[in-house]
């Protein structure tokens, strides 16, 4: 497999690019992430995803492997951010961890960790879909404490009933100006609703493609 999966139109005619990376558990063919990338391609937006380290040696040898670590996960981040942020038109963003660790890249977090520096300057947004901000059942493990001082503005989408983050939880925290929250109806981590909620699956993904691409354009418009 090639080391990128790229949706949507070239560089040179695209929106934007949305930098997508994938959560703890599966890799960037994910389904889920195999759908939110066409949906963003079809608004004209060029959507690359990539794998993790770790990830890349489970697809060599089909051995699962918990995630590397912070420092480790950064530093890739960063080679990939430094081969797409060329244009000046980068959002960067992923799926729960994904998503964490792009949350952590533009902020000073991330010169903590050697070799990696502050990617702020060369993105101009970040999105974050299913923020894991504690473990299920932990909420006393908060790991959102970056999100009150984060410069680059940000799109968190949770699913309302995310036990990663409730909707309940999510909103009586308090963040930096640069942050918005919006909610998935009914949605689970990967905002899928109950059926007896009447919202499916499929609408809350639309809904969250609508919702993330509006954000991406509004990112590099200004």
């Amino acid at each position: 497999m090639s080391e990128y999966l790229i949706d949507g139109p070239s560089a040179d005619t695209a929106q934007a690019t949305f930098l997508f990376a994938h959560g703890a558990g599966a890799g960037m063919d994910h389904a889920f992430m195999a759908t939110l990338a066409e949906g963003l391609a079809s608004h004209g937006i060029r959507v690359v995803r990539f794998d993790f380290p770790y990830m890349v040696k489970r697809r060599e040898d089909g051995k699962k492997r918990p995630p590397d670590r912070q420092p480790k996960l950064l530093l890739d981040f960063q080679r990939h951010i430094e081969a797409f942020a060329a244009d000046g038109k980068l959002v960067i963003g992923g799926k729960s961890m994904g998503g964490r660790m792009a949350s952590l890249i533009v902020t000073e977090i991330a010169a903590e960790s050697p070799d990696v520096s502050n990617c702020r300057d060369r993105v101009k947004g970040v999105a974050c879909l299913g923020f894991p901000f504690h473990p299920p059942g932990k909420p006393e493990n908060f790991r959102g404490d970056h999100l009150r001082d984060i410069a680059v503005p940000t799109l968190i989408l949770q699913g309302e009933r995310d036990t990663f983050g409730t909707r309940a939880e999510v909103e009586g925290w308090s963040y930096a100006e640069t942050v918005r929250t919006a909610f998935l109806p009914d949605g689970d981590h990967s905002f899928k609703p109950r059926k007896a909620s009447g919202h499916t699956e499929a609408g809350n993904l639309a809904l969250a493609i609508a919702q993330l691409a509006a954000f991406i354009k509004e990112c590099v418009d200004d």
